[in-house]
């Protein structure tokens, strides 16, 4: 795979894992269940006439994953890095799933750059919102990097 393919793959990725977590989060389905959903109708599927982008499927589950498995520990590190008065309750959350995703790539995934794993999810973020929330996305991720990387 050509590295421009990957990173492609690996921004299908990440868009998806945001939204099986957001799923999980309003829905509670079960992590085994929301992979196999994504695996066999989302990732790489085309749905209402919209081609979804094939996505490297190991890394969209290891963010899923690993985004739950250390749900606790992110959402607290996320929590010291909001302005005073704010909590993760405030939060968007669509955004809440993109600053955890983008909080656990920071702690766990070394291999990936921290510009790359904050810029991906600026991305993410600019295909919900408008540049004011991207901008506060890029604020608590740089701060999260600072404290994990």
């Amino acid at each position: 795979m050509s590295s421009n393919a990957r990173q492609t793959a690996r921004a299908a990725a990440r868009l998806a894992a945001v939204q099986a977590l957001y799923q999980h989060d309003m829905e509670a389905t079960p992590w085994v269940q929301l992979l196999d959903e994504f695996h066999q109708h989302r990732l790489g599927a085309q749905i209402d006439d919209i081609q979804f982008a094939a996505a490297e499927t190991a890394f969209f589950d290891d963010v899923v994953k690993g985004v739950l498995a250390r749900r606790e520990e992110i959402d607290a590190l996320l929590e010291s890095k909001l302005a005073e008065g704010w909590t993760l309750h405030r939060l968007d959350r669509t955004m809440l799933q993109i600053l955890r995703a983008g909080a656990w790539e920071l702690m766990a995934r070394s291999d990936v750059p921290t510009g790359t794993a904050i810029s991906e999810y600026l991305d993410v973020a600019h295909a919900f919102f408008d540049s004011r929330e991207a901008k506060f996305v890029n604020g608590v991720l740089d701060s999260v990097a600072k404290s994990v990387r």
